[in-house]
C-alpha cells in the first residue's frame, strides 16, 4: 500500500484550522470556535474531559470564558511543529506541541501558563477541514511528558504529609535574633 499524500493546500488548510481555533478560543468567538469542529466532533481536555457536539463544546467554552474569566482573559494558545499523517484524502491525524501564554491583567505581566502536546484527528467535509477529535495532553506531571527515551533523572523527593504543625523551616530560613546595632546600644 502506498503512502497517502495530502496536497500542500490541504496541509496549509489544516494548519489554518489550528489558527482559527486559537483565535476563537482566545478571543471568545463562539461562532468561529464551533465552526472549527465537525458536527459529531469532540475534544478531550484535562479538566473538562470529553465534550462532544457543537452545543456541548460551546457550553464548555462559555464556562471557560465566563466562570473564571480572569483565568482566560488575555490567554494565547500557540500550536507548532505539526506532524500531519493522512489516513485517507479526507482524514488525517495531527500531532503538535502547544504553549499557552497568559497576560495577567491584574499585574500587567505575562507568563507561560502551560505546555504540552496535542493528538488530533481532522476530517475534510464539504471541502473544509474540521476537528473530528481534539486531544490535549497538558504536561502537569513527569509522567505526562511523552518521552520516548530512557528516563535517567532521579525523581524529586516528596515531602511527607504533615497532619499537624508544618515542619520547621530549614536553618537558612529560620527566624534569627535581631542583630546588635553597630557600636552597641
Amino acid at each position: 500500500m502506498s503512502e497517502i499524500k495530502l496536497t500542500a493546500e490541504d496541509r496549509l488548510d489544516i494548519i489554518e484550522l489550528f489558527a482559527k481555533y486559537a483565535w476563537a478560543i482566545d478571543l471568545a468567538d463562539p461562532e468561529l470556535a464551533v465552526s472549527c469542529f465537525a458536527e459529531d466532533g469532540y475534544f478531550d481536555h484535562l479538566w473538562q474531559g470529553r465534550v462532544q457536539g457543537h452545543e456541548a463544546i460551546l457550553k464548555n467554552l462559555e464556562s471557560l470564558w465566563y466562570d473564571r474569566q480572569s483565568w482566560w482573559y488575555g490567554r494565547q494558545h500557540i500550536f507548532n511543529h505539526f506532524l500531519i499523517t493522512a489516513e485517507t484524502p479526507e482524514l488525517a491525524t495531527v500531532k503538535s506541541f502547544f504553549q499557552i501564554f497568559q497576560f495577567n491583567t491584574d499585574y500587567n505581566t505575562n507568563f507561560v501558563f502551560g505546555i504540552g502536546t496535542r493528538n488530533d484527528t481532522v476530517v475534510k467535509r464539504d471541502g473544509k477541514w474540521l476537528f473530528k477529535t481534539l486531544y490535549v495532553n497538558a504536561w502537569t506531571t513527569r509522567e505526562s511528558v511523552p518521552w520516548k527515551g530512557k528516563v535517567t533523572m532521579v525523581p524529586r523527593p516528596t515531602a511527607p504529609v504533615s497532619h499537624g504543625n508544618p515542619p520547621p523551616a530549614p536553618p537558612e530560613l529560620a527566624p534569627r535574633e535581631p542583630l546588635e546595632p553597630v557600636g552597641g546600644r
